[in-house]
């Protein structure tokens, strides 16, 4: 059994497919060394993540490396590959993760680790390094997890810490070399502990003290004590791609995604991403907009995100924002800023994000009151805040979403119920503005390590539980909504963050249970955590605790490029509620993360290249109607119809195609589709219409599509229609079927297909939105007949699946697993 005989029977199965545009197969002839990039999460979730694609088209960027993708299939389908005994492959060629010369998993959050494990066993590879062999993958972490990797470090040989552009190169040639000289296993962890940024576990024994806190981390290899973070020093010069893969299916961040500056500076104390991310670089201008202009190009995607920890604190984001909007504005391409920070908002800034975001404005005070605020290093003021509300509520925003934490280092029960005040005052500033909503999404503060806060005790899941009560009571009474992250949740990942090689064991014993997809709140079992811990005999509850500024850390040998000592430094600044500027514009706060030769903060410069203006519009618009007829076969009958809708709305925006809009408030290209066609249908008879804002030859158009569309769609054929004609869903009269017909199946089919034919109707019973209905399938047929071994249909409206089940005497089920192909359609 093949996979795609399994995705009938699962949801989303464009999850699976790949073959997306921007996707890479290599010829197997020139490949030297096989990478897998695995993201432990769910498709949607990695191909929204901005890290993986760059290192997939570096490492493709090598004529001697074949990188493929890989995600964590969804239980639906991981149930039916066990039970098929499948392994888990990969997007681009279905090869097996067992057959790769290395597996490297992204880890974004410690509540995705189960699903490492779990991605390994369903590979077939054993979990524990000390299991596997030279004959078995290099199984390889990085991301923010690899800065504590020691709850995976029985696990993996070897995690890239810190920028992983250069050093993914660096460690492909060390497996290329190694693989042609025959090394084993040991002789190749000595030639990766040479790579700046890539720590070896098995090259460092732990000790323990009686009472369960380390004694020590002892390095193996003499010269190898500590791993110092790999960093990219010029965005400028970096790799950077500009071909999009696009999916068929919508994820979560589906747009044009560029980095335009890596590294924060502002020293917010809880804040991991920041500190191991120093020092700040920006690209320049020109350098975005050159990778903005290629990736709408080959993408067509209709919006670009402008990514970094803090995107309004840009040296120049306004100019930024208004060329890209100005340059794009006759496109329709929309601007977006995931990221901006309350100090950096100026009135201008906002009114630029105003014409693009239209949703919930979001702004993260962290905490309720000035004091914990400054404990924090927020560098925000009460004013600040209220002023930006102010402003945005002015703007036509009608909700703005607060996010605070609970839990911070030296807060008390006053800081809590500022929370409430300031949330309150918050509404209380839309008064007057046409209605005011606020959202409050509060979540337990982590400490995650290399930060100044990596010695402080997390709240126990009685102490969130209790605190989350009285803030739920306290906002209502305000009438304000209240979100909160999950106690349980919370825990877990407050154990991973700081934990050691202990837990190893635990993660293990919990995959063995059942757990994986523990970000997803329906997924997550805390019932079976707890007895993971109970069968290891380890408290999770030792974990969250607070540790001693002479404690040996599980983490201490990774050098994120932050001394120690800087960090109980800001720890005793933070106690004493003292404020460290940003070292962005003032002076340096000695962090030492910068030699100023190799490495210091880089601005951008401001190149700006002015934004070609659009000739206006001097003729009349000619309206013109192409009408297509469309292919949809092999993978692509697995693209459902709402997804066959995006890829033709991208495909037509690669290949400018001058499609009309519609007019109003949101425009949308005016292309009408037929009813959705059965998804695992094959067929050759989609018939399209696109409008035209001018004239466009149709086999000139059809040429451009096909140039521009994905494997397994194709335009078989193009016409000039009347403006007036109807859409093609008014004027398909019938449309034929062929159901191809396994042996066996045939038996009795006749006298079924005489029943059927000399009824006036056959009434089944269907289950729609919770409440049973009665269907008549007669009535949309025309013709059936038994044929060359299959069953043709000619409906003239409806689904061939609930008819060929009544023939075939089958379930709708085992009917969508036979070959279906729609053939033709005739027109009123």
């Amino acid at each position: 059994m093949k996979l795609d005989q399994l995705l009938q029977q699962v949801a989303r199965p464009s999850r699976y497919l790949g073959g997306e545009r921007g996707s890479v197969c290599k010829d197997a002839a020139q490949v030297e060394v096989r990478f897998a990039l695995a993201f432990p999460d769910v498709y949607e979730v990695g191909m929204s993540h901005i890290g993986l694609p760059l290192l997939y088209h570096r490492l493709n960027a090598l004529a001697w490396v074949a990188a493929e993708r890989v995600y964590a299939p969804w239980p639906d389908l991981e149930a039916r590959m066990r039970a098929a005994g499948l392994p888990l492959e990969t997007l681009e060629t279905s090869r097996p993760l067992a057959r790769f010369d290395a597996v490297g998993f992204t880890l974004q959050y410690e509540l995705s680790y189960t699903n490492v494990l779990n991605m390994l066993d369903l590979a077939g590879l054993p979990r524990r390094r000390a299991q596997r062999n030279a004959d078995h993958p290099l199984i390889v972490v990085g991301g923010p997890g690899a800065f504590n990797p020691e709850p995976l470090a029985d696990f993996i040989d070897c995690a890239v810490v810190g920028d992983g552009e250069e050093a993914v190169v660096d460690l492909a040639e060390a497996l290329r070399v190694s693989k042609a000289a025959g090394e084993d296993r040991a002789a190749l962890y000595r030639r990766l502990a040479a790579i700046e940024g890539v720590y070896v576990p098995a090259l460092f024994a732990v000790d323990y003290q009686p009472d369960g806190r380390l004694a020590a981390i002892r390095p193996l290899r003499p010269g190898y004590e500590q791993i110092r973070r790999r960093v990219v020093a010029d965005l400028n010069r970096a790799f950077y791609p500009t071909r999009p893969i696009v999916p068929f299916m919508n994820t979560v961040h589906d747009r044009v995604a560029v980095e335009i500056a890596r590294g924060c500076t502002r020293g917010c104390r809880f804040c991991q991403a920041g500190f191991i991310s120093r020092p700040v670089r920006e690209r320049n201008p020109a350098t975005i907009s050159d990778i903005i202009a290629a990736a709408l190009g080959c993408s067509g995607y209709e919006e670009v995100s402008l990514l970094s920890l803090s995107t309004g604190d840009y040296s120049h984001i306004g100019e930024l924002l208004k060329t890209l909007m100005d340059r794009y504005r006759e496109q329709r391409v929309a601007l977006s800023l995931p990221s901006l920070r309350v100090g950096s908002l100026t009135g201008e800034l906002m009114e630029e994000i105003r014409k693009v975001r239209k949703t919930g404005f979001t702004l993260a005070p962290e905490a309720g009151s000035e004091r914990l605020r400054q404990v924090v290093n927020k560098g925000i003021t009460e004013e600040d805040l209220l002023a930006t509300a102010r402003t945005a509520f002015g703007l036509g925003w009608r909700l703005i979403k607060l996010y605070f934490m609970i839990g911070l280092p030296t807060e008390t029960a006053q800081d809590r119920a500022a929370i409430v005040d300031l949330a309150a005052q918050v509404k209380r500033a839309g008064k007057g503005s046409g209605g005011a909503d606020v959202n409050v999404a509060v979540s337990t503060f982590v400490p995650k390590p290399h930060t100044p806060f990596q010695w402080e005790r997390q709240l126990s899941m009685a102490e969130t539980l209790a605190e989350q009560e009285r803030l739920r009571e306290a906002l209502r009474g305000k009438k304000l909504r209240f979100k909160w992250h999950e106690a349980p949740m919370s825990f877990i990942e407050g154990v991973f963050a700081r934990g050691d090689r202990r837990l190893g064991a635990v993660l293990e014993r919990a995959v063995e249970l059942g757990c994986r997809f523990d970000g997803w709140r329906d997924h997550f079992r805390f019932d079976l955590w707890q007895q993971a811990f109970a069968d290891c005999g380890l408290d999770p509850d030792w974990y969250l605790r607070q540790r001693q500024p002479d404690e040996v850390l599980p983490w201490d040998h990774i050098d994120s490029g932050i001394p120690k000592a800087f960090f109980l430094a800001e720890r005793e600044r933070a106690l004493a509620g003292v404020y460290t500027p940003d070292c962005r514009h003032g002076d340096c706060a000695g962090c030492g993360v910068c030699d100023f030769e190799t490495l210091r903060p880089q601005l951008a410069v401001p190149d700006f290249v002015a934004a070609e203006q659009a000739p206006p519009e001097t003729a009349a618009e000619q309206p013109a109607k192409v009408r297509l007829l469309v292919s949809k076969a092999g993978a692509a009958r697995f693209v459902s119809h709402l997804e066959f809708m995006t890829v033709l709305h991208r495909a037509i925006r690669r290949a400018d195609i001058p499609v009309r809009f519609s007019a109003g408030f949101h425009p949308a290209p005016q292309v009408s589709f037929p009813d959705a066609l059965p998804t695992g249908v094959e067929s050759d008879a989609e018939v399209i219409d696109i409008k035209l804002s001018r004239p466009m030859a149709a086999e000139v158009l059809a040429a451009a599509l096909n140039a521009e569309l994905p494997g397994g769609f194709a335009v078989l054929g193009a016409e000039e229609v009347a403006w007036s004609t109807p859409a093609p869903s008014c004027c398909i009269a019938a449309s034929t079927y062929r159901i191809q017909l396994p042996e066996g199946l045939e038996q009795g089919l006749d006298d079924r297909l005489a029943a059927f034919l000399t009824a006036a109707e056959v009434p089944v019973e269907r289950l729609k939105k919770g409440r049973l209905q009665t269907l008549d399938l007669r009535a949309g047929v025309l013709e059936a007949e038994r044929r060359d071994g299959a069953l043709w249909l000619t409906l003239s409206k409806g689904s061939p699946v609930p008819v060929a089940a009544w023939l075939l005497a089958l379930n709708q089920d085992e009917v969508a697993h036979l070959p279906i192909r729609k053939l033709s359609v005739r027109l009123h």
